[in-house]
């Protein structure tokens, strides 16, 4: 049924422009045709497509009623139904109330009020005038058979929300370069039947669109972390680091006693170069099993496992998840990844560490760095790193850095002349991660 209205629409057009130059308004063509304008608008388009008539578009506006306004037409404006509520001996607050629904009491008693057409005593209404003309139900009877009205008028009906602006939108139509009298469907396949019939020698085909893609193909794909972890692990490989273990979210596994001797007697009162930090450290806060805050835990199981064979430098990086007892905001997050890369080897300074890290960015496509001076409980010196952001055309922190304290290397049993250079990476232009 769709498809033969659509046909009847394009054939009365195409039908009157063989007759006319041109249809001046869309809309009275359907009217003059008795068609509903959205099948003569769907029939102009195809149309248009296809070349058998060019078509301009109309844009008209016009005012028309609200709901609200329609119902003033019928029943009179709220300020007139309330006037005429009030009887010339007055009436009580109690009993108008009762006679007059509440919506137009509400915006009548205003507007009546406004106008100086009642007195609004204590408890009594009254008429300060004998008689009163509904302006408003004239204003919105014009504006309803599309009547001009006052500028000013206009816009206390809109205040008033009794109408609103429509648009309609419509076309002229002319004939296009490919016009004909009547539009012959193209062929899309030569079929048995055509060539059984002869059919096929007046046959138009649709031509080929050898530009078109075929179906997308149903297939899977990465997630968007996922390939940001794959860009930072390819880029740490070609730097000649070794992926560490992060499977475990929970640090837990057994040391000798000595070694936690040495870690206990530096936190308490210091050692090798270090004042401590003075406080009382008790062996049963170290046991508790907790998600890790940062996967330097990790960093720091591999380094003690490192000092347990003969020295050979090392460099290691991990990607994955930490977890902090965090407040959730736009920058603060209870879960997130963490990109952390140290090198171990004899006598790594300072400069290393910043050509380290100045390979890294560079390959990420940052070039434009700057190291800040910090503070870091477990690395002196400490660096923070800032790229300069085209966009925002500012420096932004990009990455946290510094040496390993010696007092947290040799308790492990590393030799002394063993640095470690540590690494965080702290956001990416590709996918937000909530790195610290």
């Amino acid at each position: 049924m769709e498809r033969s209205n659509a046909t009847a629409a394009e054939d009365a057009i195409l039908g009157f422009l063989q007759l006319k130059e041109e249809i001046s308004n869309s809309g009275d063509f359907a009217s003059s045709l008795g068609i509903d304008h959205d099948v003569i608008v769907n029939a102009i388009k195809s149309l248009h497509g296809f070349e058998f008539v060019v078509a301009q578009d109309i844009k008209k506006e016009r005012w028309v009623l609200t709901d609200e306004g329609k119902s003033y037409v019928v029943a009179g404006s709220p300020e007139v139904q309330f006037f005429l509520a009030v009887p010339p001996e007055g009436i009580s607050h109690e009993q108008l109330q009762k006679q007059v629904n509440p919506a137009v009491y509400k915006i009548g008693r205003s507007q009546a009020t406004k106008n100086k057409w009642v007195e609004m005593g204590k408890t009594h209404v009254s008429r300060k005038v004998e008689h009163v003309e509904d302006r408003v139900k004239d204003l919105l009877q014009r504006v309803h058979d599309g009547k001009v009205i006052d500028t000013k008028d206009i816009e206390d009906l809109k205040k008033r929300k009794l109408i609103t602006l429509q648009t309609w939108k419509g076309y002229s139509l002319k004939k296009g370069p490919k016009y004909a009298p009547k539009r012959v469907k193209a062929a899309t396949d030569l079929t048995r039947e055509h060539l059984q019939s002869g059919e096929w020698k007046d046959l138009e085909f649709k031509d080929y669109n050898f530009r078109a893609l075929g179906p997308p193909m149903e297939a899977g794909h990465l997630h968007p972390l996922l390939k940001v972890r794959e860009m930072f692990r390819r880029i740490f490989l070609e730097m000649g680091f070794e992926e560490m273990p992060t499977n475990n979210f929970v640090e837990s596994r057994q040391l000798p006693e000595d070694y936690v001797e040495r870690v206990k007697r530096v936190h308490e009162s210091g050692g090798y170069g270090s004042k401590g930090y003075g406080y009382d450290w008790k062996r049963e806060e170290a046991d508790k099993n907790l998600l890790r805050t940062h996967t330097t835990a990790v960093s720091s199981r591999l380094l003690y496992l490192l000092a347990q064979k003969p020295f050979a430098p090392k460099r290691y990086f991990s990607i994955d998840r930490v977890f902090r007892n965090e407040a959730v905001d736009r920058t603060h997050l209870a879960e997130f990844h963490q990109i952390e890369g140290l090198v171990c080897d004899r006598g790594l300074t300072l400069g290393d560490l910043i050509g380290v890290l100045s390979d890294f960015f560079e390959r990420l496509g940052m070039s434009k760095l700057q190291f800040k001076p910090a503070y870091n409980p477990y690395t002196e010196p400490s660096m923070e790193i800032f790229s300069y952001h085209e966009g925002f055309k500012k420096w932004v922190e990009v990455g946290n850095s510094g040496v390993f304290r010696p007092e947290m290397l040799l308790p492990m049993g590393l030799p002394e002349d063993v640095s470690v250079d540590l690494s965080l990476i702290k956001t990416n232009p590709i996918c937000r991660l909530g790195i610290r």
